[in-house]
């Protein structure tokens, strides 16, 4: 099966990468559970010797995300966490890097609390103000690692304009396009040297798997990541990889799903008289909106934030919702609420959280793919208990 070079991206979440079992004709990738490879003879086999080193439903996976993403090379890992340590492992003592400031709890964690003790310094900077991110820049500085649209308060950063200052002083930029996902925006075909992503969000889609993915294009970081995935060893394991390919055969429907239920409870909220303010990229009242639809021209997502008026009425609304689940993660078919001050963020301190516009009012919800109007019943009788 010979996917043509001009095939169009739903036609490549499907194909890119697999092709049909050649032992039974299996049109799905089988799962290799198995830990090593029988070898014809001395140095001879069969380009499989070692399961932590090559596995090939995790390569049929590496494969199709590559493709997916528009990438040169990509490399599985068991989580999100995993495939961001992967990139920062690339780093040595006395390098600067600039990050997100308002970015996920746990890359704050690794940065501030792990990194740091190895000499690496890290500036937290809010990169959508490009006059504040080239500031950031030092003689040091090795990385800008970009989160955009950001978790949870949905900022966007400008990715070909931050791509521009940095390459002009030789400096990689990585950008986790987890909240976007490849069908909504594609930061390789905007310059970006590296994309990561936590495959638990929109590529599995489906709750039921854990793992982070990282595609690059350049030839020396594809030789380190596969140096460090084999080191290291945080592989995605076989039965997780095909449980990913899965999720991307039908992630440009789901992706339309998602979009769509986003912006419509986006305006709903916008509506309630007990909510303060809504946050979500489709919005004509958001700041980067207009950039949200340069940046990412097939949709604004399933993740919108809004913020109520006192933290008494938020804990009210978070345990009256009957069909949104209250839950840590995002991206599944199902439609997760969360408190991210006490979830996802709880790692961040307090005065930091509120620095980058997380307050303790704020309510985050992944839309699912449910019924839009069983989404707003919900809403409402939560709100208006």
């Amino acid at each position: 099966m010979k996917l043509s070079a001009h095939a169009r991206f739903s036609t490549v979440c499907i194909h890119a990468g697999q092709e049909p079992d050649p032992s039974t004709g299996a049109i799905i990738t089988p799962i290799f559970q198995t830990s090593t490879y029988v070898q014809d003879a001395l140095g001879q086999h069969k380009g499989f010797e070692y399961a932590r080193t090559q596995n090939p439903t995790r390569a049929t996976l590496e494969a199709n995300l590559s493709a997916i993403e528009g990438g040169r090379g990509a490399f599985a890992f068991a989580s999100g966490m995993s495939a961001i340590n992967a990139i920062a492992a690339r780093l040595e003592a006395g390098d600067h890097v600039i990050v997100t400031d308002n970015t996920y709890g746990g890359t704050f964690r690794l940065f501030d609390k792990v990194m740091k003790r190895y000499n690496i310094a890290f500036s937290f900077v809010d990169t959508s103000d490009l006059k504040a991110t080239e500031a950031a820049f030092t003689p040091k500085t090795k990385l800008v690692f970009l989160e955009t649209p950001t978790n949870p308060v949905l900022r966007l950063t400008d990715i070909a304009a931050v791509v521009a200052m940095a390459h002009a002083r030789g400096v990689l930029v990585a950008v986790d396009n987890t909240f976007a996902s490849p069908c909504l925006q594609r930061p390789i075909l905007l310059g970006a040297d590296l994309v990561v992503h936590s495959t638990t969000k929109y590529l599995n889609g489906h709750s039921d798997s854990i793992g982070g993915v990282v595609i690059g294009v350049r030839d020396e970081d594809l030789q380190w990541l596969k140096f460090i995935q084999n080191s290291a060893g945080a592989i995605l394991s076989p039965f997780d990889s095909w449980l990913v390919l899965r999720g991307t055969k039908t992630m440009p429907l789901r992706m339309a799903q998602h979009s769509a239920n986003g912006l419509a409870l986006a305006q709903y909220l916008q509506q309630h008289p007990k909510v303060k303010k809504v946050i979500y990229p489709g919005l004509p009242e958001h700041p980067q909106h207009e950039l949200a639809k340069r940046q990412m021209p097939n949709g604004w997502g399933g993740m919108l934030s809004f913020e109520m008026e006192s933290f008494e009425a938020t804990r009210t609304a978070l345990n009256r919702f009957r069909l949104m689940s209250l839950a840590e993660s995002l991206g599944g078919v199902e439609t997760l609420i969360c408190h991210p001050a006490s979830m996802t963020h709880a790692s961040v301190p307090p005065e930091r959280r509120m620095a980058i516009g997380l307050s303790d009012n704020l309510i985050r919800i992944s839309a699912g793919i449910e019924d839009i109007e069983d989404l707003k019943d919900d809403l409402a009788q939560a709100l208006d208990g």
